[in-house]
């Protein structure tokens, strides 16, 4: 009873100063961009003397917002290297220093008159998520035990849609909202950075990491004996003592060399596919037109940022679910079944779009698909994609696999997040036939060419690939045709 309390306590200390504030960032800038834009040019004005232009002042506001997703490329980046020499859960701790120092930047940016503080506050917050949205799923998901890994793993989901939420209710304007408070709001993720770094200390490293990678049987016997208890820890031990054989003289893979090994040739292809359909798939750009739906339903303008929750809401509902039913369900129906709604509701979202103003119900339905998109996301693509570096690789390629996997979330994110008012732009109410493309392929991949991982040790899916991988080459090998035409002479 005490160990599954410790391994709870675990997921939440990672979890609060993790992929916590990687929901809470994205969701607090939103109220106060208003405000902010206004500083700006107040700011710009005392300078120069001169006021901004409204196309300069939009120029330096999407400067400030793509910083986010630059700041988190950088993360994905150093998340690897930091990983292999700090170990997971160092590499946790010593990651609040990036958003402190955020928190620092933009907590006095109003009082210092720089609006380049909070573009700078913005990408230091970037960096912070970047590391830990690969490192906190790799974390848990060594440290739990078998059966519930997948459970535990997909915390890091419901910890992303818990901060979306919270970082939607703190940007009310009755709260840290409003004109003269948003410095603290910007400041405000500060709050679940000390608290990480209070509550982590006290929990094991990764035995994985501790095993495998620092070859220290002691400290794994020990994390483990926290972490499990009394219960026998020999097929545990055995089945990471012959991961630790498999590895034996190998050092840590670079995110170049997976590129280069067949061994793991399905493996980066399921990663690089459903990393980038995660972001490619539209479920970001619903929130862009949740205000124009809501509004358009008849839902009073300064109502509709307590409805904005509701869709928050959604995600972490859907993901606490996804939690549950994981190790029951397994991933591939979750991920298939998530992308095969999600292609079902965006048909059904661009027929009420452009039906918008010709039948009175039809923003009722607009309404209906942006939750049910949501929830469609949240119940297979938005958890299970995180967790599968982790299960799909071995220990020495993970952290490079979480590098490149982390690298195409967020140059996906930056690309969907300016590349959509074009899209919106130019294809008007059919802006979302690109995203149900994504969809539509998303599944039909998943469903022919990803294999369960449900219930198997790391070794295990690491055969089944090995022999898939191997068995794809042999294939290549043995058709010899057109060579052998070339060489027939007539």
């Amino acid at each position: 009873q005490l160990q599954s309390k410790i391994l709870i306590l675990t997921v939440c200390a990672a979890g609060i100063g993790g992929t916590f504030q990687y929901g809470y960032n994205i969701s607090i800038i939103n109220a106060p961009t208003s405000y902010i834009q206004v500083f700006m040019n107040k700011t710009w004005l005392e300078r120069t003397g001169v006021p901004l232009e409204s196309n300069m002042i939009l120029l330096l506001w999407s400067f400030t917002v793509s910083a986010y997703p630059l700041g988190g490329l950088a993360g994905a980046v150093v998340a690897g290297p930091m990983a292999i020499m700090l170990g997971r859960k160092m590499s946790l701790l010593v990651n609040n220093v990036f958003v402190i120092i955020a928190a620092i930047l933009s907590g006095f940016s109003q009082m210092a008159k720089s609006f380049e503080m909070i573009l700078l506050s913005r990408f230091f917050t970037g960096v912070n998520a970047g590391v830990s949205m690969n490192i906190q799923p790799m974390y848990l998901a060594e440290s739990a035990p078998k059966k519930l890994r997948g459970a535990v793993a997909l915390t890091s989901v419901s910890f992303t849609a818990l901060g979306l939420v919270l970082g939607q209710v703190v940007g009310l304007r009755e709260l840290l909202g409003g004109e003269e408070s948003w410095p603290f709001l910007l400041a405000s993720n500060a709050v679940p950075a000390l608290i990480q770094l209070m509550a982590l200390p006290w929990f094991p490293e990764s035995p994985r990491y501790l095993l495998i990678d620092r070859g220290d049987r002691e400290s794994c016997i020990s994390a483990l004996r926290k972490l499990r208890g009394n219960s026998d820890l020999g097929a545990e031990l055995e089945e990471m003592l012959a991961e630790q054989a498999a590895a034996k003289g190998q050092r840590a893979k670079k995110p170049w060399e997976l590129f280069q090994d067949p061994a793991v040739r399905l493996q980066l292809m399921s990663i690089v596919v459903l990393s980038s359909a995660m972001q490619l798939c539209g479920n970001d750009s619903m929130y862009f037109y949740a205000a124009y739906v809501f509004q358009e339903a008849g839902i009073p303008q300064d109502k509709i940022p307590y409805v904005v929750i509701g869709t928050g809401s959604c995600e972490l509902i859907t993901s606490v679910t996804c939690n549950v039913i994981i190790d029951y369900a397994g991933r591939r129906p979750l991920l298939m079944g998530g992308y095969i709604f999600m292609a079902g509701w965006a048909v059904v979202f661009m027929v009420a779009l452009s039906q918008q103003t010709q039948i009175s119900w039809m923003p009722y339905l607009s309404m209906a698909c942006i939750f049910a998109y949501i929830l469609s996301f949240g119940i297979g693509p938005a958890g299970i994609t995180g967790v599968l570096p982790t299960e799909v690789f071995d220990q020495m390629s993970r952290p490079a696999a979480y590098m490149i996997c982390g690298s195409l979330l967020w140059f996906n994110l930056f690309l969907v997040g300016t590349a959509f008012p074009f899209i919106v732009k130019s294809l008007a109410h059919f802006c979302y036939v690109p995203f149900l493309v994504v969809c539509i392929c998303t599944a039909l991949y998943i469903g022919f060419f990803l294999p369960e991982t449900k219930g198997k040790s790391f070794l295990e899916i690491s055969e089944e690939f090995k022999k898939w991988n191997f068995k794809a080459q042999s294939h290549a090998d043995f058709y010899k045709g057109p060579e052998e035409i070339k060489s027939t002479m007539l």
